[in-house]
């Protein structure tokens, strides 16, 4: 009998194999650590075929775990880490190692073309900010600096294509990645005209056929299923990128209520459901994301910090590591307990933190690759606990600043990734958008999603709204109101914020030139 649906989520920091059973509760989960590095000039660049040697194991564990797991398969589906570029050659043999999202060495070029006014046109069609982290970008400075190497390139994938293509064989991307890069939005199409704009019309060879995943399935190669465990034939579906495949698991496909999403992950992602063409809400900073979600015209409207429990990461890692000094240990989630009482001792708002700790600087609602984080206000009375604090702030302002670049702020915002589960970030964020917060039980959203469309695409629904009635609707938890005190406060200090990053972009240039070689 098969009764079980896969979903692998190959994500910067862990690569996962979810099985679900075709109600969408979860079975059973395989992870392995995802392996990078980072490249002086601001490079970050992973190896394809451990990428894919990494996933395959994450399936052979699976089986492990789950009786029969092959033979009970209905099928797998897959997303990933978006924007970046992998290149493979004509025999299906990489080029080089993949660029990720966090490679920033195309800055330069991303200025360039943002300044020139046809720029306009490509942001118009594509609904979607220019960045250094994106394939057109890099496009850009590999042509400029390493034609040799695109010129060894038969196709251009992102990482999900990639293992779809080890999984099927099949060259593809999906409606999502191909035109926020590409495309058209509104046609889920490749443009040339945003080509054009690109200045890499002469590579459209590269791009691969766009399909969508609630309609298209490839079987499982023998060469796969060798390496897998899985049985030749399975379908495999390629889900659209991680960012919108968590968006679907975590409740954004909800036509009523019309909540945002937020991804507080590695990065912070915080989300609008556009339900027409029309519904998309363009800026004048020309920043954020259009992505088409799977369903019928259907889109997620985007705005992405890029840097989110980074911030947190960096701020504990300062006490454990003056700890360390000492001879004592504290772990991560040691030091995590601590964080609510620190908050809870605090006064809210009484300095800043501009939450820009990532080398490649800030995306959204603005891109400045110089941005770098920083503290406004500090006085002799703060202490480690206010820096704590301030950090925790620092990312609900930056995530409201991302709702209102796409209109009017949401009335409830559904929370995804690891830090939702803190209870004092969840009260500061909704207290900063002015918004109920609700969390969902399901644990894996991203690779839910990615099921949840291969669910769709082989006929267990008739539709993706009754696919996220029976998957996501019932897990949702009980909305946490805005506490109004804390609002109020927010309120009030939010044009500090703002006028805050505004008035340091000039101090992140000259900082930046100081400090090349």
């Amino acid at each position: 009998m098969r009764d079980v649906l896969i979903g692998i989520d190959a994500g910067t920091s862990v690569i996962k194999s979810i099985a679900f059973d075709t109600k969408g509760r979860q079975i059973a989960a395989a992870a392995t650590p995802n392996h990078y590095e980072t490249l002086p000039g601001g490079g970050a660049e992973q190896d394809l075929a451990r990428t894919w040697a990494d996933a395959a194991t994450t399936l052979r564990q699976l089986a492990d775990k789950v009786p029969d797991l092959a033979s009970r398969t209905v099928a797998i589906a897959v997303t990933g880490q978006g924007d970046g570029t992998w290149l493979i050659d004509g025999k299906g043999e990489p080029v080089a190692k993949g660029w990720l999202w966090l490679d920033a060495r195309a800055a330069g070029i991303v200025e360039e073309i943002r300044a020139r006014p046809d720029d306009r046109l490509r942001f118009e069609k594509t609904g979607s900010g220019l960045a250094a982290c994106q394939q057109g970008s890099q496009f850009a400075f590999m042509k400029r600096t390493m034609p040799e190497m695109l010129g060894k390139a038969a196709t251009a994938f992102h990482c999900k294509d990639w293992l779809y293509f080890k999984l099927t064989g099949e060259r593809a991307t999906d409606p999502s990645e191909g035109t926020f890069t590409f495309g058209d939005f509104r046609t889920r199409d490749y443009s040339g005209e945003v080509l054009d704009v690109l200045g890499v019309a002469d590579l459209r060879h590269l791009l691969p056929p766009i399909v969508d995943g609630t309609r298209h399935s490839a079987g499982l190669s023998p060469a796969a299923a060798d390496v897998t465990g899985m049985f030749a034939g399975t379908p495999v579906v390629l889900g659209y990128v991680d960012v919108v495949c968590t968006a679907l698991g975590a409740g954004l496909l909800d036509r009523e209520r019309k909540p945002g999403c937020s991804i507080i992950g590695s990065t912070g992602m915080h989300m609008r459901l556009a339900e027409t063409p029309d519904d998309v809400q363009l800026n004048e900073a020309a920043t954020g994301y259009t992505m088409a979600m799977p369903a019928p015209g259907v889109f997620a409207q985007m705005q992405s910090n890029m840097a989110a429990t980074l911030n947190i990461d960096w701020v504990l890692g300062l006490a454990s590591g003056i700890l360390a000094s000492q001879g004592i240990t504290r772990s991560n989630g040691e030091m995590i307990a601590l964080v609510d009482a620190w908050i809870a001792a605090t006064r809210p708002a009484s300095l800043l933190y501009q939450p820009y700790v990532s080398e490649a600087g800030e995306r959204g609602p603005f891109v400045d690759a110089n941005a770098r984080a920083g503290f406004v206000g500090i006085s002799s009375r703060h202490g480690y606990a206010d820096l704590v604090r301030a950090v925790f702030e620092g990312l609900a302002f930056a995530a409201r600043d991302c709702y209102a670049a796409m209109g009017s702020l949401p009335r409830e915002i559904r929370l995804t990734g690891g830090a939702a589960r803190s209870p004092a970030l969840r009260k500061i964020l909704g207290a900063a958008i002015g918004a109920d917060t609700r969390t969902s039980a399901r644990e894996e959203a991203g690779a839910a999603g990615a099921a949840m469309i291969a669910a769709v695409c082989v006929g267990q629904y008739a539709s993706m709204d009754e696919c996220v009635g029976e998957w996501v609707t019932p897990l949702l938890g009980e909305a946490e109101p805005s506490d109004p005190g804390l609002a109020a406060i927010y309120d009030r200090m939010t044009p500090s914020y703002m006028l805050a990053h505004q008035a340091l972009r000039p101090v992140w240039r000259s900082m930046a030139t100081s400090q090349e070689d």
